[in-house]
């Protein structure tokens, strides 16, 4: 089943709940699913590595907006984002956990040869290919460069 399959049937039994949280997240999502279509070069048709980047996107977004939220002091709407972040993240694969990233990146430096900080760049473009989906590229960065400096 598709994405926009899977939104369409989620859409629909939150309109039955009347959700108002998953409605406004979901239309999201599907808005977003037609501007991904409708792109340059998309022929109508995206393919599934298109729809990861998008819901990455999409859950990147509300992730910033929590942090501005919490530092301004907007409990109200960083709460409105959280909601919409549980909702998107329920369409994204399992994100690793910190130990299991760590593994990962360890098994990629070797690979690499990465030995001194100098090497993060190797070690970022392999990783973010291998990781795409699985883990944050902000959680990746900040482990690579923890593990390159000891």
């Amino acid at each position: 089943m598709s994405l926009e399959a899977k939104i369409m049937d989620e859409l629909k039994n939150a309109m039955r709940a009347k959700d108002e949280a998953a409605l406004r997240t979901l239309r999201a999502i599907k808005a977003a699913i037609i501007i991904e279509k409708t792109a340059e070069g998309a022929n109508g048709e995206i393919n599934e590595a298109t729809e990861l980047k998008m819901l990455q996107k999409l859950a990147k977004q509300r992730r910033d907006s929590i942090d501005i939220f919490d530092k301004q002091g907007r409990k109200d709407l960083a709460d409105k984002e959280r909601e919409e972040l549980a909702i998107i993240e329920k369409f994204l694969p399992q994100q690793m956990s910190a130990d299991e990233l760590k593994k990962e990146l360890q098994a990629i430096m070797e690979q690499v040869g990465a030995k001194t900080p100098a090497d993060m760049g190797k070690v970022m473009g392999v990783a973010s290919k291998q990781l795409a989906g699985k883990a944050d590229g902000k959680a990746i960065s900040e482990t690579v460069k923890q593990l390159l400096a000891q």
